[in-house]
């Protein structure tokens, strides 16, 4: 699974409370790609619940 964050990341925070194993929020979004394949639930999970929907899965 590809993860990346689009530029409309607003930094709620958000997905890192969902899955803090995998998003880290400073000035946005980061992406621990070494953690992706073992967290992909809580990477859905954490998709589903961005306000902006700036997580994008392929």
């Amino acid at each position: 699974m590809k993860v990346t964050v689009n530029d409309s990341c607003i930094a709620c925070g958000a997905c890192e409370s969902v899955c803090d194993a995998v998003f880290s929020v400073e000035d946005k979004a980061v992406v621990n790609e070494g953690n992706v394949a073992s967290n992909e639930d809580c990477v859905k999970e954490a998709a589903d619940c961005c306000p902006v929907n700036a997580i994008e899965l392929a």
